[in-house]
């Protein structure tokens, strides 16, 4: 019961650092470790596809997304 609320605090710390991040490189590094909290308390709750997906989907697909278009964008 206690690491649920570990990582559910966590959870929300990542995603609040995500939000209020200045710096767009870091708001990427605050969603893929908010993704990966999400998928680990989906594996936690037994609902292992849902973690399977959070982590090909999200983790994976839209983070290196936005790191390709991080790159690409010129400053």
């Amino acid at each position: 019961m206690i690491y649920e609320i570990i990582l559910i605090v966590l959870t929300l710390i990542a995603a609040v650092f995500a939000v209020e991040s200045r710096e767009i490189l870091r708001a990427i590094v605050g969603f893929l470790v908010m993704s990966l909290l999400v998928a680990f308390i989906f594996f936690v709750l037994a609902a292992y596809y849902a973690a399977v997906f959070q982590l090909l989907i999200y983790a994976g697909a839209i983070v290196v997304l936005l790191l390709i278009s991080f790159h690409v964008i010129e400053r």
